[in-house]
């Protein structure tokens, strides 16, 4: 009887080096995904292709890190030998050597952690809501004549852009909304801004500015009201916040991210000159058009022999032509009438700012106060007079009915102790006391009965 043989070794699976090290990579995206790692900056090393290559050690252990160009470019510093910092990335197997590495997304010192994270929520729970979505951006107008800002109106930045936008084009009308860019405030005036341009229908698109400066300084753009203010405005807007390697939260929700305020008032319109060198160019091209299909046009005339449709041909080049210097004429003539309209229209506007001049107003004010006064004092004047000769008319009149006109020529008055005038000398008895009333003057005097 045949006896099989048993084979009681354990099965082995073996695997290539390049399976193991995929096998391993795919162990590190399970197991540990994305990854943050703190750790002292060593050896960094920036490649030619814009990649960062560098060490993170602690006390006792090291790993190394790549970070790589399109990375690299949105860090908000540089990594350099000795900065402790805070890293993001994942973990990945180098195939070459067999290594493996932290594939660096994000860097901060470390002390900045909170702010970061807050930032990083923030961004994750608006973008879930589908505000950085491109779909929602709106595009900016071409050529817009009214711009609104939203910054400080101290500093440089507002200058600057001012400066920017006149060079480039002059003539645009733009008004500067007045904001506390940092600190406790702020975000409540950068939201009324945008709230005031959207509401009010005048600004054609909005710059809500701000120049450079740490995480904290420039917090005030990274919070959630300010990003739904961006949202809600009814015109376009553009974030120009910081350098260009700042990001913030209205850099994602606004339609358009300037690197910096500078380059905001460059995005926002281009130059004069471009657009008219882009009528020129398109002139050009079209009189060469035109010149392109009259030359076939003509040859196939030409060639078919057809000397009554070129005259027809040569007519209709004509009115064309004339038509053409007609348009021009007429646009011309717009063109002059407008500019009479804007002139008159200015000089409305600057005879009304003369009116409105508080030392102007003032002046009338004092002459019309002068009139009054003057009027009043004349005013016066005739009633005192016309009041004096009615007092001296009553004087006199009174001055002929008074009694005492009477005294003067040696009458008397007699009146008994109680006031009353003695009319009758029946009224009076022996040894009564009376009172005489003469011009100047009164005296005593008692009644004696007559001697028999």
């Amino acid at each position: 009887m045949q006896q099989s043989l048993l084979d009681f070794q354990p099965s082995r699976k073996v695997f290539s080096v390049s399976e193991l090290n995929q096998k391993i990579r795919f162990l590190f995206d399970r197991e540990l995904g994305e990854l943050w790692v703190s750790g002292e900056i060593s050896g960094v090393r920036l490649a030619a292709s814009g990649h960062y290559y560098f060490t993170l050690k602690d006390g006792d252990s090291q790993v190394k890190c790549a970070c790589f160009r399109m990375a690299a470019r949105y860090l908000r510093f540089k990594p350099a030998d000795g900065v402790a910092v805070i890293a993001r990335g994942r973990l990945d197997v180098y195939d070459a050597r067999g290594e493996y590495q932290l594939l660096v997304e994000h860097l901060e010192p470390q002390g900045f952690g909170a702010l970061q994270l807050a930032f990083e929520q923030m961004k994750k729970k608006l973008d879930a809501e589908g505000l950085f979505d491109a779909s929602r951006k709106r595009p900016l107008p071409k050529y817009p004549q009214r711009i609104g800002i939203v910054t400080s109106p101290d500093g440089s930045v507002i200058q600057d852009m001012l400066n920017i936008l006149t060079r480039r084009f002059p003539g645009l009308h733009i008004r500067l909304y007045p904001a506390q860019v940092q600190g406790e405030g702020s975000v409540d005036t950068v939201c009324r801004g945008i709230r005031h341009f959207s509401s009010s229908g005048w600004a054609e698109v909005v710059i809500v500015a701000r120049g450079g400066g740490s995480l904290e300084d420039l917090w005030t753009f990274n919070e959630e009201l300010v990003a739904r203010a961006i949202v809600a405005s009814s015109v376009p807007v553009i974030s120009a916040i910081g350098h260009e390697t700042d990001f913030t939260i209205a850099d994602f929700v606004a339609d358009l991210r300037a690197p910096t305020p500078s380059a905001a008032a460059e995005l926002v319109i281009c130059t004069r000159d471009q657009v008219l060198d882009s009528i020129a160019a398109r002139r050009r091209a079209l009189e060469q058009q035109m010149r392109y299909r009259l030359s076939i046009a003509a040859r196939r005339l030409h060639e078919r022999g057809v000397d009554r449709a070129i005259a027809i041909l040569h007519r209709s080049i004509g009115r064309a032509f004339q038509r053409r210097d007609e348009l021009e004429r007429c646009l011309g003539e717009n063109l002059r009438r407008i500019s009479r309209l804007k002139l008159a229209k200015l000089e409305g506007l600057e005879v009304r700012l003369r009116r409105m001049d508080l030392r102007l107003r003032l002046s009338e004010a004092r002459n019309r106060h002068s009139l009054a006064c003057d009027r009043l004092t004349s005013l016066i004047q005739q009633r005192l007079t016309s009041s004096s000769a009615t007092v001296r008319a009553l004087t006199t009149h009174l001055s002929h009915l008074s009694p005492l006109n009477v005294l003067d020529r040696g009458y008397a008055i007699v009146q008994d102790s109680a006031g009353h005038v003695i009319k009758d000398a029946d009224e009076v008895a022996d040894g009564q006391q009376l009172d005489v009333r003469v011009a100047k003057g009164v005296f005593p005097v008692q009644v004696i009965p007559p001697s028999k």
